[in-house]
């Protein structure tokens, strides 16, 4: 039996200062984060900054996929995007673009809240399609929501949380 789609929220409200909001086909602040060659190489593997072009191929196709949101951080009301990920049962792609507010637990709040999600959704489990065996903290950041790696790939591993296991 076919699970009944459930709109995308605009909004997902993590805590009083951390928050997704729902792509809209803006996303112009986020080329700063994809000029930065650690970034790139965290998400890509290679060192290359993003041509615009990139960039927006990039979030076209990640938008078609799954549902698209930027990460904001909020301070008294008013909010700015730190960085993106995109939800989808096969994948959950996050980048913390914004370096000043790395190793501050915002992706595992962020993958928290997501794996809320897929429980409504009624998804049994959620996948990461590749974590590079380098970017140690999106490995720990992770494993700390329960994730656990099932496959090796050619750079990494291929993680899985298992929800009705929960």
């Amino acid at each position: 039996m076919p699970i009944e789609k459930i709109e995308q929220p605009q909004i997902i409200e993590i805590d009083d200062t951390l928050r997704l909001r729902r792509y809209d086909g803006k996303f112009d602040f986020a080329f700063e984060w994809y000029q930065d060659t650690e970034t790139v190489y965290l998400v890509d593997g290679v060192k290359e900054p993003y041509t615009f072009g990139k960039l927006r191929g990039m979030y076209e196709y990640l938008n078609e996929h799954g549902e698209l949101y930027f990460i904001e951080a909020g301070e008294n009301g008013d909010y700015k995007p730190i960085g993106d990920v995109t939800f989808w049962q096969n994948d959950m792609p996050i980048v913390i673009g914004d370096k000043n507010y790395r190793g501050k637990h915002i992706g595992r709040k962020v993958i928290l809240a997501l794996i809320e999600r897929g429980k409504k959704l009624g998804y049994k489990k959620l996948y990461v399609d590749e974590i590079y065996d380098y970017n140690i903290a999106s490995r720990k950041c992770f494993e700390s929501a329960g994730f656990r790696a099932f496959e090796m790939t050619e750079k990494g591993n291929r993680f899985v949380l298992e929800i009705d296991k929960l």
